[in-house]
C-alpha cells in the first residue's frame, strides 16, 4: 500500500512538475502569474502590508553604526538580481566563446535589429520627454524580457520556424549586454572611486586564479561576492555590473580534457561490471566507490562556467525573477488620480517606445542590412515573422521595471512608467502571437 502511494504522488505530482520545470515556457508563465500576483495584492486590502515589507528595512551594525542597511526592495533588485545578470554574464561568456555570437558575419541580422531595437524606443521616448525632467527614462522602453518573449514564441511551437527561434533568442542575448552596457554607462550614482579600486583589485584575483587553472567555484564565489559585489555596491556604480564583470572571470575550460574523461569513464565502468555483485540488488561497496569516482570526473570535465549556469538557471527563472516581480511589478489603482498620468509624457513614451519603436526598429534593422549586403533572411523568415517577433520583443516587463528603478526617483514616475510597460507588453504580445500564428 505504501509503494502504491509513493507511485501515485510521483506519478501525479512529482514527474508532471519535473516536466514543467524542463519546458521553456515555464519560467515565463511563473513570470506572469507573480506579476498578476504583484497586482492582486497592490489593489487588494491588504495593499498597506504589501508595500510596507518592500520599504522595511534591514542589515548590519557594526560600532553601533547600521552596516549595509537597506530596504527589502533594495536587497532583491541589487542582490537577488545581481544573481540574475551574474547568470546573463555567464550566458553571454559561453556565446562569445562557443555559441550564436562566436562568429559575428553569422548572426549581422539578429546583432543590427538588437541594436536598432534599442536605439529606436529610446528616440522615441525622447521625442515625448525631451528637455523634460523625466528624460532620463530613456532607457526604460529599450529592454526586452527574454523570459516572456520566449515563453510566447514557445507557445506557438512548430507554427515558427527554427530560424525565427535562433533569431529572437540571439536578439534577447544581445539587448541583455545592450543593457549591462547602458546601466554601467548612464544610470550609477556617484562613483567611490576607492572602492571601485577594491572591487576591481578583488576581480583581478580572480582572473589571475583563472590563468593559473584555479577551477574551484568557491575561490571564485567567495571572492565574487565578499569582495567584488560589496565593493561595487559601495562604490556607486551599480552592483549588478559586478555580477557580470564576475562571471567573464569565470575559467570556461575544464580540470581535465574531453578524451582524457572519456578513457577514465571507459575504464571505470569495464571495473564496474567485472565486480560481482551477486543476485542482491545492493551495490557492493567497490562499486559503490567507482560510482564515487565517475561522479568526480564528471565534475572536473565540466567547465566551472557551464556547472554554474546548470545549476543557477533554474534558480534564477524560477524563484529570482518571480520575486523580483513580485516586488516591482505592484501599481496600485486604488484611489490613483488618473490626472498623474497626464501629468507628463512617461508613460506614452515608454508605451510609444516599446509598442512601436521595438518593431520599427528591428524591422528596419532586418531591412538595412540587406540593403547594404550584410545580411540575409534564410528562406522561412518572412516579413510578417519579423514583424511579429518585433512585437514580441516589445515585452518588456521585468528589465524594463529594473531599469525603471534605477531612472526615476519619483514615485509618480515609477507608476507611470509601469502602466507603459504593463500595456505596451501585453499588447505586443498579443499582436505578436497573432501575427505568428498562421503561417506565411
Amino acid at each position: 500500500m505504501r509503494e502504491y502511494y509513493q507511485r501515485n504522488i510521483e506519478n501525479r505530482l512529482i514527474i508532471p512538475t519535473k516536466l514543467f520545470l524542463q519546458r521553456e515556457k515555464s519560467s515565463g508563465i511563473i513570470l506572469a502569474v507573480s506579476v498578476i500576483l504583484a497586482l492582486i495584492l497592490a489593489n487588494s486590502p491588504f495593499r498597506e502590508s504589501y508595500f510596507s515589507v518592500l520599504k522595511y528595512h534591514f542589515g548590519f551594525v557594526f560600532n553601533d553604526q547600521p552596516f549595509f542597511n537597506f530596504s527589502v526592495e533594495h536587497w532583491i533588485n541589487d542582490g537577488l538580481m545581481s544573481m540574475f545578470f551574474f547568470v546573463i554574464g555567464l550566458e553571454l561568456k559561453r556565446e562569445f566563446i562557443d555559441g550564436e555570437l562566436r562568429h559575428i558575419r553569422k548572426v549581422t541580422l539578429p546583432v543590427a535589429a538588437a541594436i536598432f531595437g534599442m536605439l529606436f524606443p529610446a528616440a522615441f521616448y525622447l521625442l515625448f520627454n525631451f528637455g523634460t525632467p523625466a528624460v532620463d527614462g530613456w532607457g526604460v522602453p529599450m529592454a526586452t524580457d527574454i523570459a516572456f518573449a520566449l515563453a510566447v514564441l514557445y507557445m506557438l511551437g512548430d507554427r515558427v520556424p527554427m530560424s525565427a527561434k535562433v533569431f529572437l533568442t540571439t536578439l534577447a542575448i544581445v539587448d541583455d549586454l545592450g543593457a549591462v552596457v547602458v546601466i554601467a554607462l548612464f544610470y550609477t550614482s556617484h562613483i567611490s572611486l576607492w572602492n571601485l579600486a577594491i572591487g576591481l583589485c578583488f576581480l583581478g584575483v580572480m582572473f589571475l586564479g583563472n590563468r593559473l587553472g584555479v577551477k574551484n567555484i568557491w575561490f571564485y564565489g567567495i571572492l565574487g561576492i565578499g569582495g567584488v559585489w560589496v565593493a561595487f555596491l559601495t562604490s556607486g556604480i551599480h552592483a549588478t555590473i559586478s555580477a557580470v564583470l564576475a562571471a567573464m572571470v569565470i575559467p570556461a575550460d575544464s580540470h581535465i580534457p574531453e578524451a582524457a574523461f572519456i578513457a577514465r569513464a571507459k575504464k571505470l565502468i569495464r571495473q564496474f561490471e567485472q565486480v560481482d555483485s551477486g543476485d542482491i540488488k545492493m551495490l557492493k561497496p567497490d562499486q559503490v566507490e567507482i560510482l564515487s569516482k565517475v561522479k568526480s570526473g564528471s565534475l572536473q570535465a565540466t567547465p566551472p562556467l557551464q556547472r554554474l549556469e546548470h545549476s543557477l538557471h533554474p534558480l534564477v527563472s524560477f524563484v529570482i525573477m518571480p520575486v523580483f516581480a513580485l516586488a516591482n511589478a505592484g501599481v496600485s489603482f486604488v484611489d490613483m488620480d488618473l490626472s498623474v498620468l497626464s501629468a507628463n509624457n512617461v508613460a506614452i513614451g515608454v508605451l510609444v517606445g516599446l509598442l512601436l519603436g521595438k518593431p520599427l526598429g528591428i524591422i528596419f534593422a532586418v531591412w538595412l542590412t540587406e540593403t547594404m549586403g550584410i545580411g540575409k533572411r534564410s528562406r522561412s523568415m518572412t516579413w510578417r515573422t519579423v514583424a511579429g517577433l518585433g512585437f514580441l520583443a516589445s515585452i518588456g516587463f521585468t528589465m524594463s521595471m529594473f531599469v525603471t528603478v534605477l531612472a526615476f526617483q519619483s514615485a509618480d514616475n515609477h507608476m507611470q512608467a509601469k502602466v507603459g510597460i504593463f500595456a505596451a507588453s501585453i499588447i505586443g504580445g498579443i499582436i505578436g502571437y497573432q501575427l505568428l500564428k498562421k503561417k506565411s
